[in-house]
């Protein structure tokens, strides 16, 4: 995680007693835990009965749990004769679970089939994500600049998003289709993922398990520089949702498997001190009031309450910047309450002719396609005059793609001239002034 300054030893002192320890400390004994022994139990007995035998360095390893705490696990579930030692591997007992060990892993089965590393409690997920909130990263202009230089955006745009990474609130980006609001709000989330953050393998609420972290969102950041850190967290970059048309009102709360019986989180809370992306706002399965209504809270006050089966509601953090994407005006889809809730709007409107010919000229140049000089102009006065159209920033890369994909069938190396263009504006644009016939309207 960068340092944006330096402290002295009085000043880190404070900082130590102020904020929660979190998971730099790895638990040595079971009581040390931030859960009842007897989930750590249930869990270590039916790892065993999954694998059969394993080394108490082994069960500790697959429970994420210190060897200290393992042992401890171990010398009960064998006073209670659900396993017994085989073996010894240097000083390292090698055990293996018994026919009442497996009679009574069956029925934990049954009831869970969580099998997996130990969870935290709730409480330290709670206090563990408030302390890495998206609101402690702070941006500066030069940052901004620096993560954004591939793209031709104008200083005015960049400071807004700039200042809406800073808010660690929410944002709606909207303008019209192919102006590039996605990959703007995958850049910022580039410049979040700069920051080190960390998740649970799963969190226990009363007994039941909900997963949080999932590889395909929480990239890791890498083995941490310590030795006794609590190894059920996992030291990730801070993550990236990003959810389309497919998203429904199910999806917003708790998961629960009939079959597996435990819980995954739902988007917003793998999101929790990252970036949430909603793209497409106002085409999703749940109608945008709808969405608005259910986050009503959780925007203004950072809380969200989700339902387990049985009516039980928890209250969980919602720590993160939600990013609102949409080809539509913000007030044609919610009403004037719901869009003061979202704190900034930007829109991203249609490049300027400078900007299309800068678009078009890296494009080219990232693809090691060569074109005639008068090429851009000639697609600007297309897309103007002809089509009737504003400037899109995904023209050039489109009608790049179209020359490159003919260059290839012809088998010859790709340039632009003007029969190269048409080619290519055949191929991409349907005919007609109506912007709505038009394939990326």
């Amino acid at each position: 995680m960068s340092t944006l300054y330096a402290i002295d030893d009085a000043e880190r002192d404070f900082l130590n007693a102020s904020f929660p320890r979190g998971p730099t400390h790895r638990p040595d004994t079971v009581a040390d835990l931030d859960v009842r022994e007897c989930i750590v139990e249930d869990l270590a007995l039916k790892i065993l009965y999954a694998a059969g035998s394993l080394s108490v360095l082994a069960l500790a390893d697959k429970l994420k749990l210190s060897y200290g705490a393992t042992n401890e696990i171990f010398s009960r579930l064998r006073a209670d004769l659900c396993c017994q030692v085989t073996g010894l591997t240097g000083n390292v007992p090698q055990i293996a679970i018994t026919a009442l060990g497996r009679s009574r892993a069956a029925e934990l089965l049954a009831q869970c089939h969580y099998v997996g590393p130990a969870p935290v409690s709730l409480e330290s997920y709670v206090e563990q994500v408030r302390a890495q909130s998206v609101n402690n990263k702070i941006v500066h202009a030069a940052e901004i600049k620096r993560a954004f230089a591939h793209l031709v955006v104008d200083d005015e745009t960049l400071r807004q998003l700039g200042t809406a990474i800073n808010s660690g609130t929410s944002l709606f980006l909207y303008g019209p289709p192919g102006v590039g609001k996605t990959t703007m709000a995958e850049v910022m989330a580039q410049v979040l993922a700069e920051d080190d953050v960390w998740i649970p393998y799963a969190v226990e609420v009363d007994g039941q398990i909900i997963t949080i972290h999932d590889p395909s969102i929480h990239k890791s950041a890498g083995a941490p520089e310590l030795n006794d850190y609590d190894q059920r967290w996992v030291l990730c970059h801070r993550p990236t949702v990003l959810v389309g048309g497919e998203l429904t009102a199910e999806m917003l709360d708790l998961q629960f498997n009939p079959v597996s019986n435990f819980y995954v989180g739902p988007v917003q809370l793998k999101a929790n001190n990252g970036l949430l992306i909603i793209d497409d706002f106002g085409r999703q399965r749940v109608r945008p009031a709808e969405l608005l209504n259910r986050w009503i809270v959780p925007l203004d006050r950072k809380i969200d309450y989700l339902s387990m089966s049985g009516g039980k509601k928890i209250e969980v953090p919602f720590e993160m910047l939600v990013v609102f994407a949409s080809n539509f005006d913000p007030a044609e889809l919610v009403d004037q309450s719901f869009i003061r809730r979202i704190k900034t709007k930007i829109k991203i409107g249609a490049a300027s002719d400078a900007q299309f010919c800068e678009i078009f000229r890296r494009v080219a140049a990232e693809h090691r396609v060569p074109f005639n000089p008068g090429i851009p102009n000639d697609l600007i006065n297309f897309i103007r005059f002809e089509l009737n159209q504003e400037l899109r920033s995904c023209y050039p890369r489109d009608i790049v793609d179209q020359v490159c994909w003919a260059a290839r069938y012809d088998d010859k190396q790709p340039y632009i001239d003007r029969p190269a263009l048409q080619q290519a504006i055949d191929a991409y644009f349907l005919p007609g002034p109506d912007a709505s016939a038009n394939p990326a309207a």
